[in-house]
């Protein structure tokens, strides 16, 4: 048994001591007034005196017990020492047994039955009770109850009669089964603290690791904080160079100076540019991701059309489709209502998506784009193609900053892998989902759906101003146009209330 369990079972002793410490002397006071009917008062009064006496004396070491820290109580000193007072405690029990055994010579049968029968259930309750205190600890509950079962069975004995032979033949036996039932109870009680224990070790650990998790948030946020300062310093430090590398790469390749005689030197002077142009894009990509991710990216909202951005990044995409003999299809459905959106966010989401889609279709494959309404209400914007397509597997993998699949790495053209999870962190922005679809060697599909309530309702048409102050002259009844205008007036500013 472990020293701290050893520990703990002696405290309970001690505190179920303390919890009886007025219920126990009241039980006794009652046995000390039953045994007036076959002995005399004095005897039991003194012997409540002497039991009450001793209770007193383990109640106080009890305390003395409880009130010392833990890692300075000798185990081994206290637990001879509450085996002594409860030995002492029991023997004086066991007096009760013996009160008025020489008085009863002569008294009537029934008289000295009685008393027997009570002294033997008195011994039953004693055990039942010494049994549910010092069961967690065995040479405590031995040394408390064995000279009060040895008292009754030897009075019990000195009957010669055949009823009290068998009265004590069953104390003897109530007393081994009692010592079973505490063995139990000590066994549950082992098992409780070893519960306890191992909980008050995951809880330990819990803690630990809490710590460990705290520590490696604070340096997970001051890294952050870092890389934000960085990008923005760098963001300014390599802007500045590169757009002067820019625009001097496109006047030479441009010739706006005058005419380059060595050709090579305007390829170079277009190689500058593109790369230039590229580093940019990244730049610009970077920037944008480490915005959103640190919730520094603000939407600014009005009335847009998402056909109309389809159909502008396709124009802008132009001459990248016709190089690639690539085929575009438009799928726009007519008559679509005004969504409330950032017209930026939209923008880079299309061209994000197109982008990819360009780079990942080969010659000759075909583009779909798509935009119309959804089952609840909302709008979507589709981008299908006819490229490699993406493993399911690496389908979260492609999600990731900086991720790109393996078939798409070796089919594609170069990229940082930015755009996609650019596209789905500005459509959370917008309450709405991304979802990506995939079959490999087949294509892929990328799905931009925005809420129901990014939709503006629709208002009916206002009549010219010079037709309605005409009307408004006439003597005739409010037209029929007015009211309904202005019925519909409230519900509109109702829809479009957004959140």
């Amino acid at each position: 048994m472990k020293p701290e369990f050893e520990y703990e079972l002696l405290a309970m002793f001690i505190r179920n001591e303390i919890g009886a410490a007025f219920t126990m002397p009241a039980l006794y006071a009652l046995f000390a007034i039953a045994s007036m009917f076959w002995a005399p008062i004095s005897d039991g009064i003194l012997w409540l005196v002497i039991v009450i006496i001793a209770k007193i004396l383990l109640l106080d070491q009890g305390r003395r017990f409880l009130a010392q820290p833990q890692n300075q109580v000798d185990v081994r000193l206290w637990r001879r020492r509450f085996i002594m007072i409860e030995l002492l405690n029991g023997s004086t029990l066991a007096g009760f047994a013996l009160i008025g055994v020489g008085q009863q010579v002569g008294a009537a049968e029934s008289a000295v039955f009685s008393s027997h029968v009570f002294i033997f259930a008195t011994l039953i309750l004693v055990l039942a009770i010494r049994v549910m205190f010092a069961a967690t600890f065995t040479q405590v509950l031995l040394a408390g109850t064995i000279p009060m079962t040895l008292a009754v069975v030897v009075r019990l004995l000195l009957l010669t009669d055949p009823f009290y032979l068998a009265l004590a033949s069953m104390a003897i036996g109530i007393y081994v089964y009692f010592l079973f039932l505490a063995r139990g109870l000590k066994s549950t009680a082992l098992s409780m603290l070893e519960f306890r224990s191992e909980k008050d070790a995951l809880i330990a650990e819990l803690e630990e690791q809490k710590s460990v998790s705290d520590e490696a948030r604070r340096r997970a946020e001051a890294a952050n904080r870092a890389k934000s300062r960085f990008l923005a310093t760098m963001s300014h430090e390599l802007r500045t160079p590169l757009n002067a590398i820019l625009g001097f790469s496109e006047v030479m390749n441009t010739e706006v100076m005058g005419p380059m005689t060595n050709p090579a030197y305007k390829e170079y002077a277009g190689n500058i540019f593109e790369s230039g142009h590229h580093l940019l894009h990244l730049i610009n990509e970077i920037l944008d991701l480490s915005r959103i991710e640190s919730g520094r990216y603000d939407l600014h909202e009005e009335s847009v059309r998402l056909a109309d951005f389809v159909a502008d990044c396709h124009r802008l995409m132009k001459l990248k489709v016709e190089s690639k003999g690539l085929e575009v299809v438009e799928e726009l459905a007519p008559n679509l209502p005004l969504v409330w959106a950032d017209p930026r966010a939209v923008r880079q989401i299309c061209l994000n998506l197109m982008s990819n889609a360009l780079k990942f279709t080969p010659k000759g494959g075909r583009i779909t784009l798509t935009v119309g309404p959804t089952d609840r209400g909302g709008q979507y914007f589709s981008v299908r193609d006819t490229g490699p397509g993406i493993p399911e597997d690496e389908i979260p993998k492609v999600m990731q900053a900086f991720g790109q699949g393996s078939l798409a790495h070796q089919n594609a053209e170069g990229g940082a892998g930015l755009g996609l999870p650019i596209v789905e962190h500005l459509v959370e922005l917008h309450g709405g989902t991304f979802s990506l679809k995939s079959e490999l060697r087949k294509g892929t599909e990328a799905i931009v759906e925005l809420p129901p309530h990014r939709v503006l309702q629709t208002m009916a048409p206002l009549q010219p101003l010079g037709q309605e102050t005409h009307r408004l002259k006439e003597p005739a009844p409010r037209p029929p146009r007015l009211r309904k205008i202005a019925k519909t007036l409230p519900a509109q500013r109702h829809s479009t209330n957004l959140n």
